[in-house]
């Protein structure tokens, strides 16, 4: 576990969870229970996991015998018992759930409050459907439903904003979130190794400054039991830009890499004090 020194003692921890989850609900539930434990003892006040955190399966096939409507499903009623055992906030990164309708997946996020209470859901807006330079074809529409709402939701970090990966490529998206009062923003990610070389902390950072937010962005890492790879770097950025924490792309020998990252509000004032984003667009609300 990795902790940023220098923060004030009152500042309180974001735990962000790098993982390497794979094909086997089960085994990924375990992981995650043995790093919120460990976040737990460092002082965390809550923990974020990454995109697909209790199933990260391609073949859609193999992954559909597990993937259910919410009401079916055991996956959320199993976080919310962590959430309780641990005394702990959590923010599921996100988990694959049959649409209400049944045809399609969503992709969804949950923020689950110490005492085992769902506070937010949100499912990814924005979907992955891209051909890379390096060759990778992803459509992420042929099996999911995009969302088709957003959410701030009150945390003992502040005020969260909800977005999963592809998301953060839309700052309009963030920028919503801000008029809504987002303080800090999650951006839980399963990030491709090309796109996250090319792009994740550049992006990531310029959320974080044209947001006058903090940015955590817990990330999946490594070779996945599917065959994928994902670039890892989960993130804590503060609202100048600058990286609080880095968790590089390994995950180690458990399996797992807890990140600790404070959130003070002082630095977010300061950063909005200082470059007065919001009153300057009230001022100039030109339609471009």
């Amino acid at each position: 576990m990795d902790s940023i020194a220098g923060s004030s003692p009152s500042s309180p921890l974001a735990a962000l969870v790098q993982m390497t989850s794979g094909i086997d609900p089960a085994a990924n539930l375990t992981t995650i229970d043995r790093a919120m434990a460990e976040a737990a003892a460092g002082g965390a006040a809550m923990v974020f996991l990454p995109e697909m955190s209790l199933l990260l399966d391609r073949d859609r096939a193999r992954s559909g015998a597990h993937i259910t409507r919410e009401a079916d499903s055991p996956w959320p009623a199993a976080l919310q018992t962590l959430a309780q055992k641990h005394r702990l906030w959590l923010h599921s990164g996100s988990i694959p759930l049959l649409a209400d309708d049944g045809e399609l997946r969503v992709n969804r996020s949950h923020v689950i409050a110490a005492d085992g209470s769902i506070r937010a859901r949100y499912d990814k807006i924005h979907m992955f459907d891209v051909t890379l330079p390096s060759g990778e074809n992803w459509q992420e529409s042929a099996a999911y439903a995009g969302g088709a709402s957003i959410d701030v939701v009150e945390t003992p970090l502040g005020r969260l904003g909800l977005t999963i990966c592809y998301d953060l490529r839309f700052p309009e998206l963030f920028r919503a979130l801000v008029e809504r009062g987002a303080t800090i923003i999650a951006v839980p990610a399963a990030f491709t190794v090309s796109t996250g070389e090319a792009h994740w902390h550049v992006l990531l950072r310029a959320r974080a400054i044209e947001t006058g937010c903090h940015i955590v962005a817990a990330a999946q890492a490594g070779t996945h039991a599917d065959g994928r790879q994902t670039y890892g770097h989960s993130l804590a950025v503060d609202p100048w830009g600058s990286v609080l924490a880095d968790a590089g792309a390994v995950t180690g020998d458990s399996g797992y890499h807890v990140l600790l990252a404070p959130v003070d509000p002082v630095p977010r004032d300061r950063a909005r004090q200082s470059i007065p984003l919001a009153r300057s667009r009230a001022v100039r609300n030109i339609a471009l």
